[in-house]
């Protein structure tokens, strides 16, 4: 699957991880402003931010419950 402007589905999403760890290269920043699309990136960015915070509330309450 090609995200509109020549970054792949895979790519963009391994973008966003390193993104969130703050270990993206900087090939790989280069690439994603050059190629990328803002919304592709952003709304991965939300979605991941939204996983990791349930996950971590899930967990919480799962420990707290223990």
């Amino acid at each position: 699957m090609q995200v509109q402007s020549g970054t792949s589905f895979w790519s963009v999403v391994g973008s966003v991880l390193a993104s969130l760890f703050g270990v993206q290269s900087q090939k790989n920043y280069e690439r994603d402003f050059t190629k990328g699309t803002f919304i592709s990136f952003a709304v991965f960015g939300v979605i991941f931010v939204v996983l990791f915070v349930i996950g971590l509330m899930t967990f919480v309450k799962w420990y707290a419950g223990a």
